[in-house]
């Protein structure tokens, strides 16, 4: 009997392939409206825009490798050129899954031409058991220039019986405005993931949140109604920052259902006339 042999190769001997994606997009405003100037995909990045009735232009970010595991990498990069407005958000709620080894990465980099305005809208981050995650976002606004911001995070499906024991995810925002630094936020969390959001000075029990940014001459004018909208569950405050304003509001809630509930109405409050993105729903 003639046996051929064969090699079985270890699992540990397997290199995973890892997903590095990069998606920009450049707009300007032309004839009275917003239009897409510039575009680029790379890899598992994909970038469709849907028809909208207003002069902006909307832009659905998707991550067709469906998720995001250790040494994943994805970069976005947006420009609005000067009076352009722009909102961006994605197609689905991003997971990110249990690494076996390094950490996934996520980059933003947004850039705003004069009298220019970004709504940068994804749909929650869910962070999954035993994940590594790294965010990272920066953006920089010219004389005039407007910025929303809109960043939601859900430590695992409470409906799914899920819960975010261990991990480690770090969230970075950088907000320039005519070159002066006018937001900085590092967020870190781990190892023990759940045992912190359990201590009544970091989650209090809740395992969804989100933060709201509002760079905006009349920022301050919508103080009010927002604080009606995040109600007891968070909190927001406004200031004066250089030429312009700036407004913060931060929520929480038990899992992501309860939190886009308060979250969609203040976003479409806080978005004007471009409202909900379209892929927005509960």
């Amino acid at each position: 009997m003639l046996t051929i042999p064969t090699e079985t190769a270890r699992q540990s001997d397997i290199s995973p392939q890892r997903v590095a994606a990069k998606g920009r997009l450049s707009v300007s405003r032309l004839n009275g409206k917003t239009r897409l100037s510039r575009l680029y995909q790379e890899g598992a990045a994909k970038v469709r825009m849907p028809f909208t009735q207003g002069d902006h232009l909307e832009a659905i970010l998707i991550n067709t490798a469906g998720g995001l595991t250790g040494g994943d990498r994805i970069a976005w990069e947006v420009d609005v050129g000067a009076d352009a407005s722009c909102v961006v958000a994605t197609q689905a709620s991003e997971k990110v899954y249990r690494a076996l080894t390094g950490k996934a990465e996520l980059s933003a980099k947004i850039a705003v031409a004069a009298g220019g305005r970004i709504a940068w809208l994804p749909q929650e981050t869910i962070l999954f058991d035993r994940s590594a995650f790294s965010r990272r976002l920066d953006i920089d606004l010219a004389e005039g220039a407007e910025a929303l911001v809109v960043e939601a995070t859900v430590f695992g499906r409470l409906a799914m019986g899920e819960r975010v024991m261990q991990g480690e995810f770090r969230d970075r925002w950088r907000i320039v405005c005519e070159g002066s630094l006018v937001h900085a936020e590092d967020f870190a969390i781990g190892p023990q993931v759940e045992a912190t959001l359990q201590r009544g000075a970091a989650g209090n029990g809740a395992a969804a949140f989100a933060t709201v940014l509002l760079v905006s001459p009349g920022a301050a004018n919508k103080l009010e109604a927002v604080r009606g909208l995040v109600g007891e569950k968070g909190g927001a405050s406004a200031w004066t920052v250089g030429k312009s304003g700036k407004l913060l509001a931060r929520l929480y809630d038990q899992d992501s259902y309860l939190l886009r509930k308060r979250l969609m109405p203040l976003v479409e409050l806080l978005n004007g006339r471009a409202g909900l993105p379209k892929t927005w729903s509960l």
